[in-house]
């Protein structure tokens, strides 16, 4: 048993950048502050209920966390759990249940100190023996976690004093940002196991009601153990898939925040005394996947003549009205540490009918699965990439489905549908959600031998510019060979009432603050 703390070095706060080539690569332990770098000029005042007016949820959803697919269920789930890790406002990891971090000098183990103290909902004390039961959760043959792939490599977990172990098969320069992914809040266990279908967690706000697809109520947990944080009295999440409906909630008072703003009517709010656009730009793309086990798609000649038949800048300026930037259908964004400037892949019907050439097609006929629950503007976005792809023999067909049940009935089981991804902070996180062999949210259903050998040996990789030259050849790869087409990156635009306050920085890892406008944000 471990009886004295490990020795540490004076470090920063840890960013991505510093994580890859300071702390990780030698081994010394990441020292943190549980507030990272998201303060407000003004001081925060307690007292009200927030209500949030949100584009998401489905009747399906629960408490189980290897299920949480949309923002609905994660900014539930952040508000009543916390995790090892938080990613801050201004992109650098911090400590939550963990206080503190090491690695071997190989990245393979890694060894957090669990904060001392912490207390879930129910008034049990948070032990290692929690976090260890939270991760194996998501662990094992059976497990059908979307963070199984993260949590597969791990060898052996064990609690060892005040401190959690965890040894990995190989090194993981990226592993403390995995801790914080939302699927893998801690929660109290026993006898080894966790129950998923608990409300209960550690975090700033206790659970008084929940009707799935429709709202959940939360009341501040007066033993939360964050300073400066949860600030309101309590929380109203509710569903209002409707955009018109949710701008309209926001307008007349009912609501104080709102998601998902439609860009088509954004400029009204600027004209609206006492509400305020907020607009931060981050990893958020939008996305159409296409079943590459399915016909015609499964012929990567078809899934270039689709990639060239979609005007991108068109996408930005008619579908963001500017909030965000063309993509070039990898998920790797330009504030992602190892962005690679590649050759674009842009709108040339005549390389359209080239690629179906050489297919052996003339032309395609597909039908593209589209509802503005994957994304304000998503039909839009599918009709005008109907009217473009049609001068290069892409026939593409727009099917209407329905905002309810989206991502339970139409996502993944479709064969070309609308999609957005909140994008992750790191190049290996992002690539292993949706691309790696066997992912549960592989949405393209996509198998490529050359991307995932790179993706293993990237991700063990500790020296940065050979780390940088696998990212640019895997983004190339799934640019040229992947079965997603990426025409934008947006900006997650909301806009609430000018009664909320916000800190001076603005997390864009997801939207609503990363998750976290329950407890970063408050009444003035």
């Amino acid at each position: 048993m471990r009886t004295s703390e490990p020795k540490k070095t004076k470090t920063p706060p840890v960013t991505r950048r510093g994580l890859l080539q300071g702390a990780t690569a030698l081994g010394t332990a990441a020292l943190v502050s549980p507030l990272g770098a998201s303060g407000a000029a003004a001081e925060p005042k307690k007292g009200g209920t927030l209500r949030v007016g949100m584009a998401h949820g489905n009747t399906s959803d629960n408490y189980d966390p290897a299920l949480w697919t949309h923002a609905f269920v994660q900014t539930f789930a952040t508000a009543r759990h916390g995790n090892l890790t938080e990613v801050a406002a201004d992109g650098s990891l911090v400590g939550e249940i963990a206080e503190s971090w090491e690695a071997s000098p190989d990245a393979k183990v890694w060894t957090f100190k669990i904060r001392p103290g912490v207390e879930f909902h129910s008034g049990k004390t948070l032990t290692g023996e929690d976090v260890v039961a939270s991760f194996n959760y998501h662990r094992g043959e059976d497990s059908k976690s979307a963070v199984k792939p993260f949590v597969e490599p791990i060898q052996d977990i064990k609690v060892d004093g005040d401190y959690v172990v965890i040894s990995l098969a190989d090194g993981n320069a990226d592993f403390p940002f995995i801790a914080s992914d939302y699927h893998i809040p801690i929660m109290p266990s026993k006898d080894g196991k966790i129950d998923p279908t608990s409300e209960d967690g550690a975090g700033a706000y206790k659970v008084s009601a929940y009707e799935p697809g429709v709202q959940a109520s939360m009341t501040r947990n007066p033993n939360y153990w964050k300073s400066g944080r949860a600030h309101f009295d309590g929380i109203d999440l509710l569903t209002i898939l409707d955009p018109a409906a949710r701008q309209s909630a926001l307008r007349t008072g009912d609501v104080d925040v709102i998601d998902q703003v439609d860009l088509k009517t954004v400029h009204l709010f600027d004209r609206l005394p006492g509400v305020k656009v907020l607009a931060p730009s981050g990893t958020q793309h939008y996305t159409f996947a296409m079943d590459t086990r399915a016909a015609p798609f499964n012929d990567n000649n078809v899934r270039m003549a689709l990639k060239h038949g979609i005007d991108r800048q068109e996408m930005v300026d008619k579908i963001l009205f500017g909030y965000g930037e063309i993509g070039n259908d990898h998920p790797i964004g330009r504030s992602n540490q190892y962005h690679a400037d590649l050759e674009q892949n842009s709108y040339d019907p005549d390389k359209s009918k080239y690629f179906l050439k050489q297919a052996g097609l003339d032309s395609v006929d597909v039908s593209l699965s589209a509802a503005d629950a994957a994304f304000g503007g998503a039909v839009d976005a599918a009709l005008l990439f109907s009217e473009k792809a049609a001068a290069g023999g892409v026939n593409l067909k727009v099917v209407r489905e329905p905002n309810d049940g989206y991502w339970s009935d139409v996502w993944m089981k479709k064969p070309f549908s609308a999609v957005y991804w909140g994008g992750r902070p790191t190049e290996d996180w992002m690539f292993t959600t949706a691309y790696a062999s066997g992912a549960a949210w592989n949405d393209s259903f996509w198998e490529h031998e050359r991307f995932n050998k790179l993706l293993l040996e990237a991700r063990s990789e500790l020296d940065s510019d050979k780390r940088r030259e696998m990212y640019r050849e895997m983004q190339d790869i799934v640019r040229t060979e992947g079965g997603v087409i990426i025409p934008m990156f947006a900006s997650y635009v909301m806009a609430h009432s000018d009664k909320v306050k916000t800190p001076d920085v603005v997390g864009a890892n997801w939207t609503l603050d990363g998750f976290r406008a329950p407890e970063r944000w408050w009444f003035g």
